[in-house]
């Protein structure tokens, strides 16, 4: 018989790209701890112009491109990505279209989700995910 195994520290580091909008307070866009990478809520802004769009499936386009870009500066994709969690503004308006925006963007098979309606500050939706990294070879 065993005892419990000694937990040990995993190293975590600051993932930004200029690719998605900067934060607007003291939060980091993502955190790469262990095996996960973590990202904050992102919200519609464009980066380049921080427009953001009208309608929530184009929002929705706009912060899974946004997310999209913190993955990608990883080196992971929407593939990689386990549990989202979605905050609308109009939940039982909005869901139908939020949901088909979604959907382009991930594929089965489909990471968990939540979604749940929230008082945003002039927006129509919000979200954040969790993805599993790759494993990297140990070098030789």
């Amino acid at each position: 018989m065993t005892g419990p195994s000694t937990p040990t520290r995993t190293t975590r580091h600051a993932v930004s790209t200029d690719r998605a909008p900067a934060p607007a307070g003291g939060y980091s866009q993502g955190i790469a701890a262990g095996p996960y990478l973590f990202t904050s809520g992102f919200g519609p802004q464009d980066p380049s112009t921080g427009a953001v769009a009208d309608t929530v499936a184009e929002q929705t386009t706009q912060v899974l491109r946004n997310i999209g870009a913190v993955l990608d500066s990883e080196g992971l994709g929407p593939e990689d990505v386990v549990k989202v969690t979605v905050h609308l503004q109009h939940l039982h308006r909005d869901f139908a279209s939020f949901d088909a925006a979604y959907r382009a963007f991930f594929t089965a098979p489909l990471p968990v989700r939540t979604t749940v309606g929230t008082d945003l500050m002039n927006i129509l939706v919000e979200i954040d995910v969790v993805a599993l990294r790759r494993e990297t070879p140990e070098p030789s």
